[in-house]
């Protein structure tokens, strides 16, 4: 195509080829035609996963995956169904994605940290006829169903119930927070291990093969609106992705340990640490939670060969005392998503890599969850200052103007979209949000339109510049302020509130918010603590303002809207200055 340079870009890649042939069918048959091509390698001998020391070998993983797939036939989960994976990464997670996928029935991956009125959202807009949540978090889950006017199985897994012996006896002595038994009057909740136990009645598994563009799952994402869509990826865009990320990789990923810390609601955790590594036959290494004190002590007892992450869990890395003098020559592949990174953050890394005998510099992808996660990659032994990276195989970068979707010329910025086996089918149930983002271009393809401003040079390397929409990346997860601005604004003190992303040492941004009040509302403590409580219970955790300053007025524009930039502006003048005053303190 005439967007993408013929030659000077493969030499950069090695022998990565420009096109590569993919599976037809679903997730699951990919899955199970790499076991069985390699069935006297390395994926026979290896382990699917491991979590906590707890090694879940292919043959058993896929037994495990018919058992479960038994399971959700028992309770009535059939063809194009849809279920609510409501999970950390935990085996339960992982064997219920493709136990769905197996009968051609669709998950619906959410965050276990959604508030009550989004898993509400969540549940009735994806038709969910079952919830699958972890025992900690199910309480909210039933308070979320009583506003859905149809009955919800609720399915609800245990950790320890997937730990090795004697850690599953000394798990629940360690849990703080002990959760709720289970109600005895509500027919529609059932604990895992009698979930497994119903599926023991159903004999023989539906002879069911999900086409390749037949919907695999339901990522969920902010809009231009704040409002949160589902995405609709079919089985070719998870499979594709799969093969482009081991192509791109440059080494043979088959046979190789993923630090699977991602999670699984997030198409970067979903899509590259779990479906690529299982794709090519290696191991993920199931964390279900991430925290800077567990890091050092993870890698060393684990040994990944292969960790994904955001730039937070890199910086994260940079901060780890548990570090010290270890050797990380096991190391094939560091690879950065979600947000972002900084070319001082990069330099870091990399610094702290070679220290560590690590022969490998970390590498930066670009994407979006409407492409699944990353569709470019930086090369792995070369790195051009400030780009994102080239295209993957089969996927096409296209700069246009913004105003009229016309192609640019190299080294022109515009918006970036993309085109190729990635792209999702589209948002579900939402005909015109997604005509305004896959959209027809005069070169008679159909173009996702990211919303991200760019430009390309002329040996294909792609660099990222800014979001054409307000967005605040919190951990790599969008945050959109009027999502934000919308619960505050909803507290019957709040006149006016504007949500801005600041930035923060460890998630990268964080949100604070200026907020007007009514009229006769004076500033206090109290009122501060009463609109952090009721954003509690509206907007999931990762978007909550950690920071809150009362204005009696906010900046506004010649047409009345409310300067958003111009208190970025003054929160950035303020780090600056902050910054200088502690420079020259230490001098």
């Amino acid at each position: 195509m005439e967007n993408r340079p013929n030659a000077p870009w493969l030499k950069y890649f090695g022998d990565m080829p420009e096109t590569l042939e993919y599976p037809q069918g679903s997730m699951y048959e990919s899955l199970k035609h790499s076991f069985e091509t390699n069935i006297h390698g390395n994926c026979y001998k290896n382990n699917a996963y491991e979590f906590q020391g707890k090694g879940t070998s292919y043959p058993q993983f896929f037994k495990k995956i018919d058992r479960v797939a038994r399971a959700f036939n028992a309770i009535g989960i059939g063809e194009g169904d849809k279920v609510t994976i409501c999970m950390p990464n935990t085996p339960q997670g992982v064997d219920s994605f493709y136990a769905l996928n197996r009968i051609g029935a669709v998950p619906a991956m959410i965050h276990p940290l959604s508030a009550v009125g989004e898993i509400t959202f969540y549940v009735t807009n994806s038709h969910s006829k079952a919830v699958l949540v972890l025992d900690m978090f199910y309480e909210k889950v039933l308070e979320a169903l009583e506003k859905v006017d149809y009955p919800v199985k609720v399915i609800v897994a245990r950790i320890q119930d997937e730990l090795p012996f004697p850690l599953n006896m000394l798990y629940p002595l360690t849990v703080k927070n002990k959760p709720a038994p289970l109600p005895t009057d509500n027919k529609d909740v059932i604990s895992w291990n009698d979930f497994i136990k119903l599926g023991s009645k159903v004999k023989e598994l539906p002879d069911v093969h999900p086409d390749k563009d037949d919907t695999a799952v339901i990522l969920f994402s902010g809009g231009t609106t704040g409002t949160s869509k589902g995405i609709e990826l079919t089985n070719m865009n998870m499979n594709a992705l799969g093969y482009e990320v081991a192509a791109g990789a440059g080494f043979t990923m088959n046979g190789l340990r993923m630090f699977s810390v991602m999670p699984l609601f997030h198409g970067f955790g979903l899509g590259v640490g779990v479906h690529t590594a299982l794709e090519a036959g290696g191991t993920c290494i199931l964390i279900p939670q991430f925290t800077v004190k567990t890091y050092a002590r993870d890698v060393k007892k684990y040994k990944p060969n292969v960790i994904v992450g955001v730039p937070t869990l890199f910086e994260a890395l940079l901060r780890s005392d548990g570090f010290d003098g270890v050797d990380l020559t096991f190391l094939r592949g560091v690879f950065c998503g979600g947000d972002s990174l900084s070319v001082e953050l990069k330099k870091k890394v990399d610094a702290f890599l070679t220290e560590h005998k690590s022969q490998v510099q970390i590498r930066e992808g670009y994407g979006t969850t409407e492409c699944v996660t990353a569709s470019c990659l930086t090369p792995h032994d070369f790195f051009r200052e400030g780009s994102i990276g080239i295209p993957f195989p089969d996927i096409y970068y296209q700069i246009v103007d913004p105003r009229n979707d016309t192609e640019l010329p190299y080294g022109e910025e515009g918006e970036i979209c993309i085109l190729g086996p990635t792209v999702m089918k589209g948002y579900l149930d939402n005909a015109e949000e997604t005509a305004s983002t896959l959209r027809y271009h005069k070169d008679g393809n159909r173009w996702l339109h990211t919303g991200d401003l760019g430009y390309m040079d002329e040996d294909g390397f792609i660099y990222y510049k800014q979001r054409m929409k307000r967005l605040i990346i919190v951990s790599g997860v969008n945050v959109y302020p009027s999502q934000v601005e919308n619960t505050i604004d909803a507290h019957p003190d709040v006149l006016l509130s504007c949500a801005i992303g600041i930035p923060d040492p460890y998630k990268m941004h964080k949100v604070k918010a200026f907020i007007v009040l009514r009229p006769g509302v004076e500033p206090s403590e109290k009122i501060k603590e009463e609109i952090l409580e009721h954003c509690r219970k509206n907007i999931s955790r990762y978007a909550m303002p950690r920071e809150i300053e009362f204005r009696t007025e906010l900046p506004k524009t010649l047409v009345g809207k409310v300067a958003y930039r111009q208190l970025e502006e003054e929160e950035e003048a303020k780090a600056k200055a902050k910054k200088e005053a502690e420079e020259a303190e230490n001098k």
